[in-house]
């Protein structure tokens, strides 16, 4: 508090998340500043995180409704997201080679006949 010049009262709050060990972190800055003179209620200055406490509120109101969050991180699933997107194009790619090949066979099949007479020509005369 002497490094950042706040031991003359200046320390307006300290927001937490909802640890119980920052309660009792709290107090330190009260008894320094006390000890300095300065009034520093702890319950009216330590402001826990709104954000903190709206996240733990819904957790457990979603817990009683039995919904269950993610169990995996966001790069993860954007990981498999992309795998399965690859996958999936390798698949389409195969039956694009697939049917790109069969009408190739489908064509010599077509000229098969064609090709016989020909080497049948050829070979008799």
């Amino acid at each position: 508090m002497d490094r950042f010049e706040l031991t003359d009262g200046r320390l307006l709050g300290i927001t937490t998340d909802d640890a119980s060990s920052n309660y009792s972190m709290t107090r330190e800055p009260q008894s320094m500043l006390e000890a300095s003179g300065i009034e520093w209620p702890t319950l009216r200055n330590h402001i826990p995180c709104m954000a903190h406490v709206i996240q733990l509120a819904l957790g457990a109101f979603m817990s009683s409704l039995g919904v269950k969050g993610r169990t995996k991180s966001w790069e993860a699933h954007q990981r498999d997201r992309q795998f399965e997107e690859n996958e999936s194009m390798d698949i389409r790619k195969s039956q694009r080679l697939r049917k790109e090949g069969n009408a190739r066979i489908n064509k010599v099949l077509a000229v098969r006949p064609g090709l016989a007479t020909i080497i049948e020509k050829v070979c008799i005369s």
